[in-house]
């Protein structure tokens, strides 16, 4: 740390008792200055040569009252310290400058009218003389706007504290190891990799050690807020990437917001040294850092972590921040909600007041956002879904999209089992997500059956209601398998399930044999007319020919006792409902499927009735 004497005398003549001060030089004090609850005893003379101020006052007392000169000083900068410091130095005493008490003294020195006119030399020119080697040192610096924050108004006038910030701010952006700025200073103990060699050296001891972008985050968490504020805006306006500005907000934040901190995956320790301990500031302190905090996170997208916003969310709601500010975080988290995980979403209600145990309406806010900002982009680029789990056209655009919609999906299934969510907004936010963002139904056929087992009191209005917000169609084999056996699921949509399953069956059976025709007549092409010649059946000398009709025998043979399990269910379940029979007329599911010979063609016959219906049915609803 710099630093500078000034004077030549001992201050033997200086000495205090209680909360007085005296000059004992050989001469009487006459005049008695005032500064807080101290009281100096001193001599006019001295004071004349140095202070303009004191020059003033003291001519004005001296001519009421002729004698011994009493002056209060009740505006002092830094009461009576500093001015101990302004006396010794008037009086030529020794006195020792430091970046921690320069701003203190220049700012005396300034209110005192310490100038030139008063002496060559005097406190001011010394003090800025000191100022500038101050400025030239990143700690110095740091220590000189700490200082500022005793004499804030006065340091503000002098533009002492805009001085620090920019120093601050040049350094902020260059590297400690080139520019050999001192860090904050790291634990003694050696670090884990260090290898001893002996006596007591280490093996890296003498490397320097790499130095990242944050290496200025714990010197400045020492700033109160508004300079901490205005150092983070300077160094924002000469360029500073937002995400370095971004994780100093963080790095300050979990430092003065203890909840911000519990919810954190790392201790909160790391961000205080070794033996420190701090003082967390009251709650409505806490409050406004948080939302000054807010207000300095950059808009850049991506920059801040939709984890540590949606932290910020949960303690703005406990320290019960303004309205504009949480809302300003659910949109920052919104925008970013594809990056989000199942946990972050889940956000307990506040108060005492509230219905369900996580808090349903703040997440359906933040999902709105999200596809405000998405769907536009999504629905320039229409999707075509071709396959389970494939888009056709712009998968890059709906990726996003995608992704929030499993987010969602998990999410309901999490807050399902809550006996007093209602209904409502379960669908409202199921519904948010558009048909098309989803590759498979599976997630939300997973909530709706978890909400419908926590809800066993719901109608069958009600329970084919939530039915409607899944696709039938995109359902996997092994969701559709559970959902033809599904109890809780209303009688139609099991129906819907099994007729869509046999429809795929009857496709998938179809393709095979589509494949194999053109795999004969590829390969040989009279093959048609000698498998007619010998009565529909011949030798296949091919080897390669022979595995592929092995091979779709067995999956056609696995797709008969698919088709035969589900016949059954389907059995059962119309045995039981007889006020459903019309279903098995319109749809023929009571029709034998024909038998499959092993060495002729197989097919699956659908009645006319069923390929009507199923003409008029739209996103897995029955064919009326």
């Amino acid at each position: 740390m710099a630093s500078m004497k000034l004077g030549s005398k001992t201050d033997h003549g200086f000495h205090r008792e209680g909360k007085t001060w005296h000059c004992t030089t050989g001469l009487p004090s006459d005049v008695t200055i005032e500064v807080e609850e101290m009281t100096f005893n001193l001599h006019k003379f001295p004071l004349l040569s140095r202070s303009g101020l004191l020059e003033k006052l003291i001519e004005e007392l001296s001519n009421e009252e002729g004698s011994v000169s009493v002056l209060k000083l009740n505006d002092m900068p830094a009461g009576a310290k500093a001015f101990e410091l302004v006396a010794k130095f008037c009086y030529g005493i020794k006195i020792e400058i430091t970046s921690s008490n320069v701003v203190s003294l220049r700012c005396a020195a300034e209110y005192l009218r310490m100038t030139e006119d008063y002496g060559e030399g005097n406190l001011i020119v010394q003090a800025e003389a000191f100022l500038d080697e101050v400025f030239g040192s990143w700690t110095d610096s740091i220590k000189a706007l700490e200082a500022c924050e005793e004499v804030l108004p006065f340091a503000e006038e002098i533009h002492i504290v805009p001085r620090c910030i920019d120093s601050l701010a040049v350094k902020a952006f260059a590297d400690p190891n080139v520019f050999n700025l001192p860090v904050a200073a790291q634990p003694d103990a050696q670090s884990k990799g260090d290898v001893i060699l002996w006596n007591g050296i280490s093996s890296s001891a003498n490397k320097p050690q790499p130095v990242g972008e944050d290496w200025w985050f714990q010197d400045v968490s020492f700033l109160n807020l508004p300079l901490y504020k205005r150092l983070i805006l300077a160094v924002e306006s000469r360029g500073m990437k937002p995400e370095t500005i971004s994780a100093s907000l963080i790095y300050y934040a979990k430092r003065y917001l203890p909840l911000l901190s519990r919810q954190s995956s790392s201790d909160h320790a790391s961000n205080v040294n070794p033996g420190e301990t701090i003082s967390f500031p009251s709650e409505t302190d806490q409050r406004v850092i948080l939302e000054e905090i807010v207000t300095l996170l950059p808009n850049k997208k991506g920059v801040t972590s939709p984890k540590f916003l949606i932290m910020l969310l949960r303690t703005a709601m406990v320290l019960h921040a303004s309205p504009s500010c949480r809302e300003n975080l659910e949109k920052k988290a919104g925008a970013q909600l594809d990056q989000a995980v199942l946990v972050d979403l889940l956000i307990p209600n506040m108060g005492y007041s509230v219905e369900t145990l996580y808090d349903i309406d703040c997440a359906q806010r933040m999902l709105d956002h999200f596809m405000s900002l998405n769907q536009d982009a999504a629905l320039s680029t229409p999707p075509c879904i071709v396959e389970e789990g494939h888009f056709l056209g712009g998968p890059d655009t709906l990726q996003p999209l995608t992704m929030v919609a499993s987010l969602v999906d998990g999410f309901l299934a999490e807050v399902a089992p809550d006996v007093n969510l209602k209904p409502s907004k379960f669908e409202a936010l199921a519904a948010t997500i558009p048909d098309y963002a989803r590759p498979l139904d599976d997630g939300v056929y997973r909530a709706i059956d978890v909400y419908l087992k926590a809800h066993p009191w719901l109608n069958d209005t009600e329970r084919e209601h939530l039915c409607r917000l899944m696709n039938c169609q995109k359902l996997s084999l092994e969701a559709s398998t559970h959902a033809a056996q599904n109890e809780r699921l209303p009688l139609r949509v099991i129906v819907q399930v099994l007729f869509f399953e046999q429809l795929r069956l009857r496709t998938s059976v179809s393709g095979w044999f589509y494949v194999s025709e053109n795999l004969d007549n590829s390969q040989n092409p009279s093959g048609n007319l000698e498998y007619l010649k010998n009565g529909g059946s011949h030798q296949i000398n091919s080897k390669g020919r022979a595995v592929g009709v092995d091979d779709m025998k067995e999956r056609v043979s696995e797709l008969e006792k698919e088709c035969l399990t589900m016949k059954q269910e389907l059995q059962k379940i119309l045995k039981a409902k007889r006020s459903w029979k019309i279903f098995s007329k319109t749809f023929g599911f009571r029709r034998k499927l024909q038998p499959c010979n092993s060495e002729a063609s197989c097919e699956l016959k659908e009645p006319e009735a069923s390929a009507n219906g199923l003409q008029n049915h739209e996103n897995g609803g029955m064919p009326q």
